[in-house]
């Protein structure tokens, strides 16, 4: 028996829908059967033979195709749930009202007369009971399965008695290859406490967790916690680690889960990030809706950390088309194909361009037309650029001008452009490339319906080259962990909530405008650097050490988000505000650009140091 299940879990999709029609088939008709047999305590009049076999034959008749409109013969075996039990009640209650009233209206011919009418409401009870049985059989199989393999599983907790912990049950109860024993749930909320999931029950609070890990000889811990904040996280976490758990994994952040669905295979380990972010980010769903569906979504940059999270983040409102640009032809097949794989029925066009090249650009928008462009295509390592300006100047400058001036040319909608808190009292090359292309945006806004919004976040958690990606890679070598100062500050935000704010800011802004996110606290970067190395199972000065450099050319102990002048006003979103700014005069602004494109005729670092000293507000070049 477990050999064929076996076989027929394995088969493709087809076969497991011939196989499920052909077991309905067999059950109705043994449903029928036995309903005559009920009736007649197991011995059926000769004349009612007939009569069985055009029930039968009239059961199968209507039951098949309402099954199939009901989507019972596409779910998937493994999970199948309360909601198919549903289906299956629905598609059987309409399947038999169909077949009572056809059996009422054949009542006047001879083959029906003296009809027991009570062998259809058992045959509806027999096949609701036979048919919802074969579709959990898996369920019911894979349970069993896995009491035998127990001896290699270890004793797991999960912390979250909600939707996720649900699912992530669910999901190991369906497995037939786990390493997770579940043997309960804790949960901060009074209304669960003793409440039983799928047979396991709620053991108690967060507070809680050494307790239950010493009596239950817990080995393993699962935060299902998708939508908690930093501070229970961190909680549950500490606590974990104070009661001897080492294994300990996460689901990620309600933001970060493309299909809306938690499992086993969401789960990771516990990261830095995990405890210094996850916020929930409150958001108008509908104004975001309506500023993406059914419009074509142009995302420069998308192979990088904010434009391929923008790019998977974007997809699920529904774009027409969704077109990402990037010059690294591998990061933009692998976000692609992503994307392709969890969203089948959305148009994406991968391009490999480069915003620098003009042609390419006006090429790009006259083909596609796009409506919304997310512009996050930048240089944007601060000692790199002090040492090449003009490619900082070349991508980050005129790369956003060619592009704005193609939206104006085809007629876009909005154009949203990521800048950073380093474009503030900019001391960096890319800072101030940065601030420069804000002032575009705020110049070209002026110039005919195109929106031009702009948008300064911090650094983003985990992103490429940052510090934490550098942090994990010097503590898996064995150290020292390199700090530029002990006083050394920045903000950080998760790149999914970073981008979701992006495009609640694009939904919202009404053009030229200049929106801050609020990146919440700065972080030291010394308790950052402790943090990672707690969480890696070391401790500090005895297994790593962390040691202190100097600051790098255009680097600042701690970032702002508003020069002195400037002020910010509430917008309806708590975590957007925006900017106070001057206005820009277009024609000035071209002046200068014209200036600046001359001296990149023949690239020379202090001549474009100097352009920037005496154009862009409040430039701090460091020390030549």
């Amino acid at each position: 028996m477990i050999s064929f299940f076996k076989k027929i879990f394995k088969k493709s999709a087809l076969t497991r829908l011939l196989f499920f029609v052909a077991s309905d088939i067999f059950l109705i008709a043994v449903s029928v059967w036995l309903a005559f047999l009920l009736r007649f305590d197991g011995n059926i009049p000769p004349r009612y033979q007939a009569s069985i076999l055009i029930m039968i034959a009239l059961a199968i008749f209507f039951i098949i195709p309402i099954f199939y409109f009901f989507k019972l013969y596409s779910f998937s075996w493994s999970y199948v749930s309360a909601s198919e039990l549903i289906s299956l009640f629905k598609a059987a209650t309409v399947s038999f009202l169909l077949l009572s009233a056809v059996i009422f209206i054949f009542n006047y011919f001879p083959k029906f007369l003296s009809f027991p009418r009570s062998t259809i409401f058992a045959s509806y009870i027999l096949v609701f009971i036979f048919c919802g049985g074969i579709r959990f059989s898996k369920r019911i199989y894979l349970r069993v399965a896995s009491r035998n393999r127990i001896s290699r599983r270890e004793k797991t907790l999960i912390v979250g008695a909600g939707d996720a912990g649900e699912q992530i049950l669910r999901s190991i109860l369906s497995s037939s290859n786990t390493y997770y024993f579940p043997v309960g749930f804790i949960d901060d909320s009074p209304m669960k406490r003793g409440v039983s999931i799928h047979g396991l029950e709620v053991l108690g609070k967060i507070s809680d967790i050494p307790k239950v890990v010493q009596q239950e000889q817990i080995k393993q811990l699962i935060i299902a916690l998708p939508t908690a904040g930093q501070k229970t996280i961190k909680g549950a976490v500490e606590l974990a680690k104070t009661a001897g758990i080492k294994k300990i994994k996460i689901a990620p952040h309600i933001n970060e889960i493309i299909s809306g669905e938690v499992s086993i295979r969401n789960l990771k380990d516990v990261e830095v990030e995990d405890l210094l972010g996850r916020e929930q980010v409150l958001l108008n769903v509908k104004e975001i809706d309506n500023f993406i569906k059914n419009k074509a979504v142009l995302i420069t940059g998308a192979a990088g950390s904010i434009g391929s999270e923008l790019s998977k983040q974007a997809a699920k409102f529904n774009p027409s088309a969704l077109l990402l640009l990037d010059q690294d032809e591998t990061g933009i097949f692998d976000i692609s194909e992503e994307l392709k794989n969890k969203f089948s029925n959305l148009k994406i066009e991968p391009l490999i361009a480069d915003i620098t090249d003009r042609r390419k650009m006006e090429k790009v928008f006259t083909k596609f037309k796009p409506k919304v462009i997310f512009h996050a295509a930048a240089y944007k390592h601060v000692p790199l650029m002090e040492e090449q300006p003009d490619e900082a100047v070349k991508n980050n400058i005129f790369g956003t001008k060619i592009l704005a001036e193609s939206a104006l040319e085809r007629g876009a909608e909005k154009f949203i452009f990521i800048s950073t808190d380093k474009a503030v009292n900019p001391t960096s090359v890319m800072g101030a490339t940065k601030r420069v292309g804000e002032m575009i945006c705020q110049a070209y806004n002026q110039k005919n319906h195109t929106k031009f919004i702009s948008v300064r976040f911090g650094n983003v958690l985990n992103s490429r080259g940052s510090v934490i990606p550098t942090f994990k890679d010097q503590i898996k070598r064995g150290g020292p962990v390199e700090i530029t100062h002990p006083e050394m500050k920045r903000y950080f935000m998760l790149t999914s909530e970073a981008c979701l704010l992006v495009m609640q800011a694009g939904a919202m802004g009404r053009g030229g405008e200049v929106f801050i996110l609020d990146m919440g606290k700065p972080i030291k970067i010394l308790d950052l650097a402790e943090e990672m190395i707690r969480l890696s199972g070391l401790k500090l000065d005895k297994d790593i050490a962390v040691v202190f450099t100097k600051p790098r050319p255009g680097e600042k102990l701690f970032e702002e988000i508003l020069t002195a002048e400037e002020g910010t006003l509430a917008t309806q979103n708590q975590k957007i505000f925006m900017a106070k700014l001057s206005g820009i005069n277009p024609s000035s602004l071209e002046r200068e650009l014209e200036k600046l494109k001359k001296i990149m005729e023949a690239p020379d670092k202090d001549k474009i140091m100097d352009f920037f000293a005496s154009f862009v507000p409040h430039f701090k070049p460091p020390a030549r």
